[in-house]
């Protein structure tokens, strides 16, 4: 498993279902995909001022992050993304 350093956190996104409601599978043509992810590993947090300020993130949320934001990495066939906590617009509740 990957531990990011810092404020960075490894996000594993949502895979989109290309299946309508009543279940037709639609072509595998590529489409936009969601910026939704959830949080596998978080850092320890951000140095201000001198300190060590931890991230109001945590494993197991499921967040909103800008769409170009981050690093993709492939590790044992699974893909992850690496992107800094800044980067994360919203936690879905």
């Amino acid at each position: 498993m990957l531990k990011p350093l810092h404020d960075n956190v490894v996000l594993e996104k949502e895979k989109v279902e290309n299946k309508t409601a009543s279940g037709i599978i639609l072509s595998d043509k590529p489409k936009e995909q969601p910026s939704v992810a959830k949080v596998l590993a978080v850092g320890e947090g951000e140095i201000v001022d001198g300190k060590l300020v931890p991230l109001s993130i945590k494993v197991n949320d499921k967040v909103i992050f800008k769409k170009y934001g981050g690093t993709e990495v492939t590790i044992d066939d699974q893909e992850f993304l690496i992107i800094s906590a800044k980067d994360i617009l919203a936690v879905i509740e």
